[in-house]
């Protein structure tokens, strides 16, 4: 279920996603019986769900990953790369595996769909996760868009109840200001960038504060960024912490961004 994307990708590309897996999953993962990774629409090379099964590995070492494309070709060319814990599959968002995952990646997929279809394939997506339980927060669905090289990167974290988190991050030594990111909102989010709309006036105010932290800037551009996101979280529900501002994100409440109706 899907169609083919232009299937754009580079090796390291979506790292700074795979680093937030790793930190915020990682524990989830390592509890799960049998954890499964899948990295949906992984392009026209396996780098992605090589490096992802390397990364989620490092935290989680019975992680196994699949990677699953619509273009049977790209399939096919990816095989060669099979590995312990790493297969590549043919489909879309009905995500032909057995089980249900733990985690789902989507990263630079639905960027190329209608605004108007991206609730249908989140609920979609979510039904696939692994359920929440008395031991469990239930799987998780990351869905995102970055630049071609990885420096700049948004994307919201759902689980099976849907959205829960919206992550900016970025290699701050390439940030003139926050509002930068904005071309590298999700589909959700993207045509919502307009006077309104909560997601343009968070990247109002997170310019506005970055402004203010300009004296910090002597400190470094990642002292002047913790400024920043300090000063925000006094008006946005900032769910990470100073750990996490050091990598260049900032993590707020999904309610607090969501598109008006």
């Amino acid at each position: 279920m899907g169609s083919v994307t232009r299937g754009t990708t580079n090796p390291n590309r979506l790292r700074r996603m795979d680093r937030w897996i790793a930190a915020v999953h990682g524990a989830e993962l390592r509890r799960a019986t049998d954890p499964m990774a899948v990295d949906l629409g992984y392009g026209a090379a396996p780098w992605t769900p090589v490096e992802l099964l390397e990364r989620l590995r490092t935290v989680a070492p019975h992680t196994r990953v699949v990677g699953v494309e619509i273009d049977p070709a790209r399939v096919a060319a990816a095989r060669p790369y099979e590995r312990e814990g790493l297969v590549f599959r043919h489909g879309g968002f009905e995500v032909p595996v057995a089980g249900r995952p733990s985690l789902i990646r989507a990263a630079n997929v639905l960027r190329q769909y209608d605004e108007e279809q991206v609730a249908a394939v989140w609920q979609r997506l979510c039904a696939r996760l692994a359920p929440v339980t008395a031991r469990s927060s239930g799987g998780l669905l990351v869905e995102g868009t970055c630049d071609e090289i990885g420096r700049r990167h948004v994307w919201v974290a759902l689980g099976p109840e849907g959205p829960r988190s919206v992550t900016f991050a970025t290699r701050l030594g390439s940030l003139d200001r926050p509002s930068d990111l904005a071309e590298r909102l999700p589909k959700a989010l993207i045509h919502r960038n307009v006077p309104g709309e909560p997601v343009h006036a968070f990247l109002r105010d997170f310019d506005r504060a970055w402004a203010a932290a300009a004296p910090y800037a002597s400190y470094g551009a990642r002292q002047r960024w913790i400024r920043t996101v300090r000063a925000l979280a006094s008006d946005w529900p900032v769910t990470d912490g100073p750990s996490r501002w050091r990598q260049g994100e900032v993590t707020l409440r999904w309610e607090a961004l969501a598109p008006r109706v």
